[in-house]
């Protein structure tokens, strides 16, 4: 049978699904890990965990959201093939993850800590500002001290607590000899506390105590709100491994044992089931069935399975059993190769440089300088050492590093807010800004620009006998095809007709009897049709000449929107794909996309994105499958439907959540204006700083001032951000 299928498709569930295939023993307080791709909400957490407790043998249900995965805590005799369902009954997809390959860190640790953190520095800070508007109000001597000893007990191990972030990041930077945002607001806090306690010791009338808190709460509000605009992101080398084939079921002297992976070896006789995945790369020794290799080459045509077929790791078995004998285990096999590219391809976005830290680079040396200046200045001038360090920490507080610090997240709050309403999920921090420089775009084929599931496109071409028996044998198979045609022929009003002795012919299709009569509905060659260019499936009904039922793989909403916009704004668009040279054509034909490459491997796509990349070029891939997810992570930027495998969501910096494409478009346009926006706010919290600095530098900065000057700037740079909704 000729089929059109993709990693969306429900024939396909090997893309991040565990094999069909019995479990091994669990041992005690079993963990069992299930991918739930298809939840969005908290109904959809309700149900889910309801569904799971109420399963005989299961303990504890946790489901979480943002990594769309459900933890269960079940009985030794309870498996994930039990579960899985349940919830399919239930009306969610569920595919299980290996539990030991996954990242401990389960929780949502960093948030909670900078949660933690924003709630010391704000309850301090109202506490010492409190006591700094009586010193504001005219308390003096003795009064004015017992305040600020007691503002210094406060924010000291306050700002001990909650600046830590701000302490880290910035030593990271000195130790390689290199400034960032951090550096200038850790010294201006360092300052603030060193001179108010000197001052304070010395019975002085001025102290900065609450200007260093504030300056904290600002920077850590920000901070935490940049936080919570993104998904928790993820290694996709580590999501990858999850994916791996647990277990297996290796053949000795022809008895079935099952063995964990990691046991098997190279020559190992191996059995994979029908829906089982491929756990080591090998050859086929025996049996015959159909190969999804979407997972890894992107091609929608199951390959046809048999003796001497080469196999890898991690496609999928559609029909029938097959023996295999390895030939690669663990490392060596293909898809660890490609989780090794991944990781790779990772490391090399790390050295995109963020507009803050260009800001960094010139703000921080200058501020600095002008510090110091202002030390050395006032001390040759009035011999006062106090003075001097006054006048110098008011300058490095004033200078506003609290609007600097603000001008990146408190756009990428407004923006990401904005995308979010459009149906699109912001996951790294500097996706915006590489998304603003985007002049290339990559578009991946199946499941991305189109929809990876067949439509049958010639119902109505066929009589209604035909249609009856053509659908009494599809709904006997699974097959991406069958469930296509079955779908259709029901939506019609048809009904099947009476078949008997009804068998699916693994690698084949499916065949049965009416009135003596063979029925046949399946692969071309075995019906007696005609392989065309087409997705096809052929039914033969006894010595008739067998007829052709039509597929095709329909566009996603919105995807020629999303192509011609960007070719409208002047952006280059290229389709590639592993899928075979004429359905590519078909459909960059279609979309009018000029520049297509057909057949490509995972090594390919990323390879070419790569090479654009070090042509100047700045691509932005779109892609939902495993073959896609090196390219993801290689590109200046990446997006991926919410559909997406897993691993190639972790990949990517920003989510579709919708399954319209047409938002893709208007996210470029949304991040030129948030670029626009954070630049504007640098050129705020600048002018500022010409403003404020001579009265810094004057020596008529008070506490008072400080503290306006750095309020009014950041309030300023959030009302600045807040124009992008």
């Amino acid at each position: 049978m000729t089929t059109q299928v993709s990693s969306g498709t429900a024939a396909c569930p090997g893309c991040i699904a565990a094999p069909a295939e019995p479990a091994r023993p669990i041992p005690e307080d079993v963990q069992i890990a299930l991918s739930l791709p298809g939840i969005h909400c908290s109904a959809c957490i309700a149900t889910v965990e309801r569904e799971l407790n109420a399963y005989p043998g299961v303990e504890d249900a946790r489901v979480n959201l943002t990594l769309k995965r459900a933890m269960i805590k079940a009985a030794p005799d309870i498996r994930a093939a039990d579960l899985i369902p349940v919830l399919e009954q239930a009306g969610f997809e569920a595919h299980e993850l290996d539990p030991g390959a996954l990242s401990a860190t389960q929780s949502d640790k960093a948030g909670r800590d900078l949660l933690m953190r924003l709630a010391v520095a704000g309850f301090a800070s109202m506490n010492v500002m409190l006591l700094s508007v009586s010193v504001w109000s005219g308390a003096s001597d003795a009064t004015r001290d017992m305040f600020h000893w007691i503002s210094a007990a406060i924010a000291l191990p306050a700002i001990a607590f909650s600046a830590q972030p701000f302490f880290a990041n910035a030593w990271s930077a000195l130790r390689v000899r290199r400034l960032n945002m951090d550096v200038p607001i850790v010294l201006a806090i360092v300052l603030a506390l060193v001179t108010s306690l000197w001052e304070t010791a010395l019975s002085g009338a001025h102290a900065y105590f609450d200007a260093a808190l504030t300056l904290t709460f600002f920077l850590l509000a920000g901070r935490y709100l940049d936080y919570r605009t993104r998904a928790v992101a993820r290694s996709a080398a580590e999501e990858l491994t999850a994916l791996e084939v647990p277990r297996a079921i290796r053949l000795v002297n022809g008895a079935e044992e099952e063995v964990a992976v990691s046991a098997l070896a190279a020559g190992d006789l191996i059995l994979v089931r029908p829906g089982g995945r491929m756990p080591v790369d090998g050859e086929i020794v025996s049996g015959q069935s159909e190969l999804d290799r979407s997972l890894l080459t992107g091609e929608t045509l199951p390959v046809f399975a048999q003796e001497g077929l080469a196999v890898s790791a991690g496609e999928v078995n559609l029909t029938g059993p097959l023996t295999i004998r390895a030939t690669a285990v663990g490392e060596d096999t293909s898809l660890h190769r490609m989780a090794d590219l991944v990781a790779i391809a990772e490391s090399g976005r790390s050295r995109y440089t963020s507009l803050a830290d260009k800001a960094a680079k010139l703000y921080a040396p200058g501020v600095h300088i002008l510090s110091a200046l202002s030390f050395l200045g006032w001390y040759i001038y009035s011999g006062d050492i106090r003075t001097a360090l006054n006048i110098a920490a008011a300058v490095l507080i004033i200078t506003c590093p609290c609007a600097l610090g603000l001008a990146v997240p408190a756009v990428t709050t407004a923006a990401s807010g904005r995308l979010f309403r459009m149906g699109m999920l912001i996951k790294h921090a500097t996706a915006l800004e590489r998304l603003a420089e985007v002049d290339t775009v990559v578009f991946d084929k199946t499941g991305t620009l189109t929809s990876g599931a067949p439509e049958l496109t010639n119902l109505g071409d066929h009589s209604r006998a035909d249609l009856e028996v053509a659908l009494a044998l599809a709904e006997a198979s699974s097959h991406p095809l069958s469930v296509a045609l079955a779908r259709a022929a029901r939506e019609a009003g048809i009904k099947p007709a009476s078949l008997r002795d009804v068998a699916e012919v693994p690698g084949y299709g499916t065949e049965g009897f009416v009135n003596d009569q063979r029925v046949r509905l399946g692969r071309a060659a075995w019906v007696g049709g005609e392989d065309g260019a087409q997705t096809a499936a052929w039914l033969s009904v006894g010595s008739q000449p067998p007829v052709r039922f039509t597929f095709t793989d329909s566009l996603r909403p919105g995807a020629a929107d999303a192509v011609a916009a960007f070719r409208a704004a002047g952006k280059e668009v290229i389709l590639i794909s592993g899928d075979t040279q004429g359905a590519v054509q078909r459909l960059a034909d279609k979309l009018g996309i000029e520049t297509w490459i057909a057949q490509a491997l995972p090594q390919d796509k990323a390879a070419r994105v790569q090479e654009l990349g070090a042509q100047g070029r700045h691509v932005l891939m779109v892609g939902d499958g495993l073959n896609d997810t090196a390219a993801l992570a290689a590109a200046h930027v990446s997006i991926s439907p919410a559909s997406a495998l897993d691993a190639a969501r972790v990949a990517s910096d920003i989510v579709l959540l919708g399954n319209d494409l047409s938002p893709i478009a208007e996210a470029c346009d949304t991040a030129i204006k948030a670029t626009r926006r954070i630049r504007e706010n640098f050129r705020i919290a600048t002018i500022y700083n010409v403003i404020a600095v001579p009265l810094a530098v004057a020596g008529l900065a008070t506490p008072l001032i400080a503290a306006l000057a750095m309020s009014t700037s950041s309030i300023t740079v959030s009302l600045n951000a807040l124009r992008l909704r």
